[in-house]
């Protein structure tokens, strides 16, 4: 067995209940370990044995009552895993099937992306076995000042900034915000996503999917592509799904496909203006599923598969797929399908939403994949910019922030292709690993053990 096979074997004996996280670690283990192994400073300095292990784990119980009264109990949690480089930051998820494992998981791709960005940030993750689905907007906001009454005691703008995540968005931010400044009787940038009246930054609801579709045209753009009049699938239909084919449309490309948990939709005329600003409505505004969209366009819905099932039972067409929804959704047997049909690019505005089977088809056939450290971390790196913005007591324009926002996931792919280039084809998944990793473990080996 050799040293790296040892190491993984370590890992995965520590963490065994949590495959999430093994999954994430092994692909980063993979990709920066003779960069780790060719250096003693890094194996003196045990930097990967530190790297792999949270900096402080937070697991509090939040009680709150619905409006019949009766009392309830979730598990809320923080994971602040790596602060090396800035302090904490990454976002809060609300779901049934958040752990700990998962959590972790997110915490420590934050790592990575966060040091893409080439903003100040360190990597962390939270959040509660909480569904806000079917709530009341009062029973959320109890939910979220109860939240806040523990999490405040570990978070502040200069120790750890939460954001947003899957099932806490403007309304979310927005209740635990004022519960935190009523606690503390302070008004700072604790947490951002915040509304653009009281300290939010333009542009950072879509920032996310539109940093995944530059992220994409820059890929595109350096094998000699673009976007126009490719045809492409999206999965999901939440923020990240819609402005990725708002940024998409206005390219050029043609959105043919999007869903839910629920159901998967095909518009092979494509999405336009009217439509998208519907699936907006139908998802931020009636709260509803995706299927609503079939009754009012022309459209196949499909209902209990996902969008890469979808594409392979029925032989659909893709030029490039985003995969937005969640984790492992696209896999090695729907990969392969994409690829017979001739898509040419993936890239994830989810975090890990392919299997490691998936990945490596794609990248044995040298198909262009930007993983989602560096395709998404737009979302963050705008996040980072709310930072700066309420550090300086100040806004930047729509434009300002736009401009910052492009550089960045240009930054992020020059990166990419620094570490990642390999003859003929760019390797963004091991580019984006080694720049991510660097960065961090020169930080932590400046300053010391710790």
């Amino acid at each position: 067995m050799t040293e790296k096979e040892k190491f993984i074997k370590f890992v995965e004996e520590k963490n065994s209940t949590q495959p999430e996280f093994i999954q994430c670690v092994r692909e980063i283990i993979e990709s920066v370990w003779d960069v780790y192994n060719s250096s003693d400073k890094f194996k003196k300095a045990r930097i990967l044995e530190r790297m792999v292990e949270p900096e402080r784990i937070i697991i509090f119980r939040v009680s709150w009552q619905d409006d019949a009264g009766d009392v309830h109990v979730n598990r809320g949690y923080r994971v602040q895993f790596n602060s090396a480089i800035g302090p904490y930051k990454g976002g809060l998820r609300f779901h049934p099937s958040v752990n700990l494992g998962l959590l972790k998981f997110l915490a420590f791709e934050q790592i990575f992306k966060n040091s893409l960005t080439t903003l100040p940030m360190g990597g962390g993750k939270g959040g509660a076995d909480f569904d806000p689905k079917g709530k009341s907007d009062n029973e959320v906001m109890r939910f979220c000042h109860a939240f806040m009454s523990e999490l405040y005691r570990h978070i502040g703008p200069d120790t750890d900034v939460p954001a947003g995540d899957i099932g806490v968005g403007a309304r979310e931010i927005g209740y635990m915000f004022g519960k935190y400044k009523k606690i503390k009787n302070e008004f700072t940038g604790v947490l951002t996503g915040k509304g653009t009246t009281w300290g939010g930054s333009l542009i950072r609801p879509e920032a996310t999917g539109y940093g995944l579709v530059y992220f994409v045209e820059n890929m595109l753009d350096l094998a000699g592509k673009n976007l126009k009049d490719k045809i492409v699938a999206i999965s999901g239909s939440g923020n990240v799904a819609q402005y990725a084919a708002e940024k998409v449309m206005h390219l050029g490309g043609k959105v043919i496909m999007l869903s839910d948990s629920d159901s998967t939709i095909i518009d092979e005329k494509g999405l336009d203006t009217d439509k998208l600003e519907h699936v907006k409505y139908i998802k931020n505004v009636e709260r509803g599923r995706i299927k609503e969209y079939a009754d009012k366009y022309p459209a196949v819905c499909v209902t209990g598969k996902n969008v890469w099932r979808v594409i392979r039972e029925k032989n659909i067409k893709v030029d490039i797929a985003l995969p937005c929804a969640t984790q492992n959704e696209l896999n090695a047997e729907n990969t392969e399908a994409l690829i017979k049909n001739g898509c040419f690019c993936v890239a994830a505005g989810a975090n890990m939403p392919l299997t490691s089977d998936a990945v490596a088809l794609l990248r044995k056939n040298k198909i262009l994949y930007g993983p989602g450290k560096a395709a998404n971390a737009g979302g963050v790196a705008t996040s980072g910019l709310e930072m700066t913005q309420n550090s300086m007591r100040f806004n930047w324009t729509r434009e300002e922030v736009d401009a910052k926002l492009k550089e960045i996931m240009k930054s992020i792919h020059t990166q990419c292709v620094k570490y990642g280039s390999d003859e003929d084809y760019v390797d963004y998944v091991k580019g984006a690993n080694i720049a991510g990793f660097l960065k961090v473990a020169n930080a932590m080996l400046e300053q010391g053990v710790c």
